[in-house]
């Protein structure tokens, strides 16, 4: 899997999910609400570490810079 991530869109996209996580053991999120959002932070940190977006690949998106 080619990387189409660059490190700022890796780095908001951890800070996402860790928000979601303090939000939610917070108590401030809950129900089908605090679901969605814990989808939504799952997939945000697993392609941030793996550094491939699917939906990037899909919409032919790419944040990383090519080193040329």
């Amino acid at each position: 899997m080619k990387k189409n991530m660059g490190n700022v869109d890796r780095g908001i996209r951890i800070s996402l999910a860790v928000i979601v996580a303090i939000l939610y053991f917070n108590g401030k999120i809950s129900g089908i609400t605090a679901i969605v959002l814990g989808i939504f932070a799952i997939a945000f940190f697993i392609t941030s570490f793996v550094g491939n977006c699917p939906a990037y690949t899909l919409l032919g998106i790419k944040t990383l810079k090519d080193n040329k």
